[in-house]
């Protein structure tokens, strides 16, 4: 029997939709993107969350930003492979969720709305994009809330469709802090989604160290990060990076972020009790278990990076675990 105030929550990083997942989404069908076994593995959770590294929409132009070399724009019917999945809530706090303007994030929210997933971090105003969404399982309110530290130039104004930004280089801006702790007013568990820092790090870069202790003393429960394209270690309630999900993107061969991570974490109300890291191996555009040596690729890399947190690791076979009491 599972306390009545236990929750768990899924989380996973980048999910990218475009390209040339947009493609394989057109022949084979949403159920093609994500094997079985990952979708069974999502729904031991209560709760499943993501960062939607895409705008979702069959209109736009791409975004007039100097210098940005990849724009990401996912069909209409990609939000059935989210929905299919059992995705409850996406962060739209991110480098992308302008990719193609203002019309396509208005048409990917209304998409997402219509499929029954929630969706933070971006919006038609600055409020909006700041807004959280509360969730509730098992008796838990869950609330979330969603920011990204780039790029400015999508930063959302009080008349102008945009992202959360926070200048995290700085530090953890006053309006953040506000929102963090009064969201924790409101819930039981307080989830802070950030997208922040460079891509492809080994380990959680300067200002990211730095924001988080801000975050938890604000209100946090729980924050989880992404951006790095690659799964980073993680103390009891901070998961620096997701790593990624799902895309078709160039593989770095000493990072290996065709290698990623779903996340599962346990809560008795607002004290974490356990991670689960369960190993994914991204085939290009499809996203499986790993298994044999992707397998012992990721532990060896997740046990090194959460020894340098001081998070020791166990291996259950199919996932990697840390408890607490």
């Amino acid at each position: 029997m599972v306390p009545a105030m236990t929750v768990r929550l899924a989380l996973a990083g980048d999910t990218m939709l475009g390209r040339e997942v947009a493609g394989r989404l057109a022949r084979c069908g949403a159920d093609a993107l994500f094997a079985p076994e990952v979708g069974r593995a999502a729904a031991a959770a209560d709760l499943f969350v993501l960062n939607l590294e895409c705008c979702v929409s069959d209109r736009g132009a791409p975004a007039p930003v100097p210098g940005k070399p990849f724009f990401f724009r996912a069909p209409p019917g990609a939000v059935r492979a989210l929905a299919g999945l059992g995705v409850d809530a996406v962060t739209l706090a991110n480098n992308h969720a302008l990719d193609f303007g203002p019309e396509a994030l208005a048409d990917t929210r209304e998409l997402l709305a219509g499929a029954g997933i929630a969706a933070v971090g971006a919006g038609p105003d600055v409020a909006a994009a700041r807004a959280p969404a509360v969730l509730t399982a098992g008796g838990v309110r869950v609330g979330l809330l969603g920011v990204t530290d780039h790029p400015e130039e999508f930063a959302a104004g009080p008349d102008r469709p945009g992202t959360a930004y926070a200048d995290l280089w700085s530090g953890v801006p006053g309006w953040l802090t506000d929102a963090v702790a009064a969201l924790r007013e409101r819930c039981d568990v307080a989830v802070v989604t950030v997208h922040w820092g460079p891509n492809m790090t080994p380990r959680p870069v300067a200002h990211v160290r730095r924001c988080a202790p801000g975050l938890l003393a604000a209100g946090a429960t729980v924050v989880a990060g992404h951006s790095a394209h690659v799964p980073h270690g993680f103390t009891r309630r901070v998961l620096y990076d997701l790593g990624d999900f799902i895309d078709d993107y160039a593989v770095h061969p000493v990072l290996r972020n065709d290698l990623g991570v779903l996340w599962l974490v346990t809560l008795d109300g607002p004290v974490v009790r356990r991670v689960d890291a369960v190993p994914l191996a991204l085939d290009f555009c499809h996203t499986r278990r790993a298994v044999g040596a992707e397998y012992a690729w990721m532990r060896d890399r997740l046990t090194s990076a959460c020894a340098e947190l001081g998070t020791p690791l166990g291996d259950m076979g199919d996932r990697l675990t840390a408890r607490w009491v």
